[in-house]
């Protein structure tokens, strides 16, 4: 089997399963201990599951739990030394380092972490390879560079953040300062970038819409937008942050 499924996803925190065979993988751990084993569990999943722990990012809301979750699963935490940096909580049992664009492989699985444009130490995202299907994460991305997009472009499924609409984010509660950190090229993809990225990806059947700004968006107008955009075959599905998703298999 190969799948994967959201434990939440926005501002407030992010996580994400993805399964290969035997193996259960988390990328980011943006929640506390008891909350993401209260959301491993409705997912039929526990911490005893884990097999690696995969950061992209030092930010809390990709971190929050990774302390707890690392001391008591014990598994391996694969991150950027950028990334290690800038953990509060650097008390991790087992570390192995990861650098970006340099594929690791366990058995058939290949993971390829990238470089991304974002305002963090060291970030990366995680590209899943298995059995000539791949599955990317592509948030906490400021803009799509032609790098991401050739890692990324010919994914059988995508996770990508669609974070906010422009206008929204202009007319909203926000104040300047933050506005631009947000759309200054190093902070998070507007849907029409998310939507242009998805429109030359040819591969992909499974698109699920992330990291959505509460006050800066609309899961309608994402939804909308995104099947205007993508094979009308392809399955859209928006991620909430306040409950996981449904498991996504990947085909090719």
């Amino acid at each position: 089997m190969f799948a994967y499924a959201s434990l939440g996803s926005g501002s407030k925190g992010n996580a994400t399963l993805v399964r290969v065979g035997d193996e259960l993988h988390l990328i980011d751990v943006g929640f506390p201990l008891k909350e993401i084993e209260s959301r491993l569990a409705a997912l039929g999943v526990s911490l005893d599951d884990l097999s690696r722990i995969w950061i992209s990012h030092e930010h809390i809301d990709h971190v929050r739990g990774l302390g707890p979750v690392a001391r008591r699963s014990k598994v391996p935490v694969h991150l950027t030394p950028g990334s290690f940096r800038g953990l509060k909580d650097q008390k991790l049992p087992w570390i192995d380092w990861v650098e970006p664009d340099a594929p690791l492989c366990f058995g058939a699985l290949e993971v390829a972490p990238f470089t991304v444009p974002h305002d963090a130490n060291q970030p990366c995202q995680y590209r899943f390879s298995f059995q000539g299907k791949a599955f990317s994460v592509l948030t906490d991305v400021g803009h799509i560079t032609p790098h991401v997009a050739s890692v990324t472009g010919h994914s059988n499924a995508i996770l990508i953040e669609f974070n906010h609409d422009p206008t929204m984010l202009a007319e909203g509660p926000y104040p300047f300062h933050l506005q631009e950190r947000i759309r200054n090229g190093m902070g998070h993809l507007c849907n029409v970038s998310a939507a242009n990225f998805l429109s030359h990806a040819n591969r992909v059947s499974q698109v699920s819409l992330g990291h959505l700004s509460e006050s800066n968006n609309c899961s309608k107008m994402v939804r909308e937008l995104a099947e205007q955009t993508v094979d009308h075959q392809c399955r859209v599905d928006v991620l909430s942050q306040a409950v996981p998703s449904a498991w996504a298999e990947i085909y090719a």
